[in-house]
């Protein structure tokens, strides 16, 4: 079910005031030459006990269909890797997702995460009448992985 301008406005500005106030969220992606939307990327705190520790921070996105492949979301997900190491001086970062979902962990692979097998857990908001969904790989980084990436790449 799709959101109303007035709830979209609303997630919006909730979405704002906790990027100003943490440091964490959404970010909208658009296209550099066009300025046009084409999904998002965002680091936000995870709320899946016991699965992750409360103060879990989650690296995440969306694209629209049409701009899959194109390197987009690599480009905004190594930048906000740079963003919590660096500036928010986080320890380690995570990104899970449904284990067929082979878009999404390439991805996870190539800013650098290593898939956590010990990790992947049952999401508790998928219903069992979805049992394809159910199941989620977890990859994560943590901050001397990412400096000993960096540092190969400079």
């Amino acid at each position: 079910m799709r959101r109303s301008r007035e709830e979209a406005d609303e997630l919006l500005d909730r979405n704002r005031g906790i990027i100003d106030e943490t440091g964490l969220g959404l970010y909208a992606l658009e296209l550099k030459t066009t300025e046009e939307a084409i999904g998002f990327c965002g680091l936000t705190r995870t709320d899946l006990e016991p699965h992750l520790p409360d103060g879990t921070v989650e690296i995440g996105w969306r694209l629209a269909e049409r701009f899959w492949g194109q390197g987009h979301v690599t480009e905004a997900a190594k930048a906000l890797l740079i963003h919590a190491f660096d500036t928010l001086g986080l320890d380690e970062v995570v990104s899970f997702a449904v284990t067929t979902n082979v878009r999404s962990t390439s991805v996870m692979r190539r800013i650098g995460m290593r898939h956590d097998p010990v990790r992947d857990f049952n999401h508790p908001r998928v219903p069992d009448s979805h049992l394809a969904l159910k199941r989620h790989v977890l990859y994560s980084i943590s901050r001397s992985e990412w400096q000993a990436l960096a540092s190969r790449n400079s």
